[in-house]
């Protein structure tokens, strides 16, 4: 942040646009009690200690830190088209927050409502950030980087490009749909479907769990990895695989080429609808 040249604290504001269009400003225990858009159109702020409960209170800002703050159910939409901003600290109780933005650093943060949040957003750094409820968090965005994640929403990262994702636990429907160029390191994803559809996928040292996981993929790379017993039906019309289980897999089905080794592979099926029978498992081809 450049040197702040004013400070406006311990207020109470309201109506439309109150801060509209501030500049080098600190903001230290502000509150926006209604309207909209309480904060529009400014230029390297911080906030500290402040509450949001107006609709959009955050717009179209460049240059932003933001701390110890709490955002209410009624700040839907809070954050939008606002590049460069930190925040840490903070507690997020409203749904669609954080949308087409370039530059966005989380640390320490609770988000009780990730309905449709993350939208659009290019250059997004998490660090230690808890997603509760919703549906679609990470929606068509490029270049993620997370050190621990805790998500319960579903359908996360779906149309995303160049993720790498360390220490998440992520327990959710579908995940990483139509996504390109993803790594994730010493996790638990527990979701259907995970992967579908997606190209240049790695997990390194994560434990799949959930019904028919990394199918219809172009190059899956899996090392030392650990499925869940009901994990099924592994692979379905994926190429280009290289996959090192560690322990069992109970069922793999129509892989097209590539290799998987696991310690144990239970079923392996081939059925009328395969399109390709190239994959080596465990040393033996489909053939």
């Amino acid at each position: 942040m450049n040197q702040i040249m004013n400070i406006i604290k311990d207020q109470t504001l309201g109506g439309e646009r109150p801060l509209f269009g501030i500049r080098d400003t600190r903001l230290e225990n502000i509150t926006i009690t209604d309207g909209e858009s309480g904060i529009k159109f400014c230029r390297n702020l911080e906030a500290d200690g402040c509450k949001f409960y107006g609709k959009y209170p955050w717009w179209h800002v460049d240059g932003s830190l933001i701390t110890n703050c709490y955002f209410a159910v009624g700040s839907r939409s809070a954050i939008w088209y606002s590049d460069n901003m930190t925040m840490r600290d903070c507690i997020i109780d409203g749904p669609k927050f954080f949308r087409e933005m370039n530059g966005l650093t989380l640390e320490n943060v609770i988000i009780n409502d990730a309905d449709e949040t993350f939208w659009g957003v290019k250059d997004l750094k998490i660090k230690n950030v808890k997603l509760h409820e919703g549906t679609y968090p990470f929606m068509h965005c490029d270049g993620i980087y997370v050190d621990g994640l805790e998500s319960d929403s579903k359908y996360v990262f779906q149309y995303c490009r160049n993720v790498e994702v360390h220490n998440a636990r992520i327990v959710t429907k579908d995940s990483f749909w139509e996504c390109e160029n993803v790594t994730v390191y010493d996790s638990t994803i527990d979701s259907e479907y995970i992967g579908w559809h997606s190209r240049n996928v790695r997990f390194v040292r994560c434990h799949i769990a959930g019904e028919q996981p990394l199918c219809y993929m172009d190059g899956i790379t899996l090392e030392e990895c650990t499925f869940d017993p009901a994990c099924d039906r592994a692979f379905e019309d994926s190429r280009n695989i290289n996959a090192r289980i560690k322990g069992a897999i109970t069922e793999i089905k129509n892989p097209i080429s590539g290799s998987i080794i696991a310690d144990t592979v239970g079923r392996v099926t081939y059925d009328q609808y395969a399109h390709g029978r190239d994959c080596m498992i465990n040393g033996q081809s489909g053939k």
